[in-house]
């Protein structure tokens, strides 16, 4: 596997451990409809989840949130829409970016952005 594919699995482990940490119920991993995937969808607090996971490789890097671009989230945006359809559900959703760099000795560091963008924040 790639190095950076490796990472990128390395840090959606991460972050799913973190999620379930703070209490989030994780229902599906890599969903993926078309050409959109989403990392982690996750239960919470009566509102579904989607989160969006960024591996960096040190910590000069721009804002996690700045690496979702607005194609980027009409494909998350159209992806959701397809896993609440497919799946009968009706709860409010939430769009959440979980950044992850590693540290030394093979810590990660995790941020978490909740409610990072909106669906109109795509057009």
């Amino acid at each position: 596997m790639a190095e950076h594919n490796e990472l990128g699995k390395q840090a959606e482990d991460k972050a799913v451990e973190f999620l379930q940490e703070k209490g989030y119920t994780v229902i599906a991993r890599n969903f993926r409809w078309q050409k959109a995937e989403i990392d982690i969808i996750a239960e919470h607090l009566g509102m579904i989840i989607i989160v969006e996971v960024k591996a960096r490789t040190n910590a000069i890097f721009i804002e996690p949130q700045e690496a979702v671009n607005k194609r980027k989230m009409r494909l998350l945006i159209s992806a959701a829409d397809e896993f609440l359809q497919a799946n009968n559900r009706t709860e409010e959703v939430r769009f959440d970016i979980v950044s992850v760099v590693p540290q030394q000795q093979g810590a990660m560091k995790i941020i978490h952005i909740e409610n990072a963008f909106e669906p109109y924040d795509a057009n």
